[in-house]
């Protein structure tokens, strides 16, 4: 191989590294976004809080410990309109695709609380919840949300997120947003075909059931 051959290679290959480098996101920068936000809404702790662990009166899901491919599709998915969300979008509009990634490395890289949300729900409610999770309900089509989303339901790679611990009302709109097609990114429409099957008590349970569960491995 020439001289000149080696040079154009060896620029290559350093192009890709930068381009590769300039993908992945920086927590520090992260950091700085999400206390700040984009300049134009509220800063990305107003809601999901100072350990990104949400909140469950107001919807707002819990971040830290997330996977961050999966951050950064769901924020993307905000700013192409697969997602609606009249608190998400104005906040997450102005974010470049960069700034996406460090906000995405920022929360994947936070301890994930081990807290969980207390619930008032019955005994029953939390069993059909249990079995719905674990077990599915195989009798109407409905798999076990573990099939998908892990042992203990704390997440799988990038395409399945960790639910166990999730914020109940934060699952349960979701669900419901599947339900009514209002969200539909998910791969072959997996969570569509579970969702539409779920009734409303099932819906209830199964967000009561997960959210009451440790969200770390014990």
């Amino acid at each position: 191989m020439t001289t000149l051959s080696h040079l154009i290679l060896a620029g290559a290959v350093t192009a890709l590294a930068t381009v590769a480098n300039a993908n992945e996101g920086d927590p520090e920068r992260g950091a700085q976004l999400a206390a700040q936000g984009d300049g134009s809404g509220a800063p990305c702790l107003a809601c999901h809080g100072a350990d990104g662990s949400g909140n469950n009166a107001a919807g707002f899901p819990r971040l830290a410990g997330l996977d961050a491919t999966y951050l950064a599709r769901q924020m993307l998915a905000y700013n192409n309109g697969e997602r609606v969300s009249p608190v998400m979008q104005p906040n997450i509009d102005n974010f470049d695709a960069q700034q996406i990634q460090d906000l995405a490395a920022y929360y994947a890289a936070m301890p994930v609380p081990a807290t969980t949300t207390s619930t008032s729900v019955s005994e029953e409610v939390l069993a059909l919840g249990e079995k719905l999770a674990n077990q599915g309900d195989w009798d109407n089509y409905i798999p076990p949300c573990s099939s998908c989303h892990g042992p203990g339901n704390r997440g799988v790679g990038e395409t399945f997120p960790a639910i166990a611990g999730q914020h109940p009302n934060y699952i349960r709109s979701q669900l419901n947003a599947w339900k009514s097609n209002q969200r539909n990114n998910d791969p072959n429409q997996l969570m569509t075909a579970v969702a539409e099957r779920l009734s409303e008590e099932q819906i209830n349970a199964v967000a009561a059931y997960l959210g009451s569960q440790s969200a770390t491995a014990e």
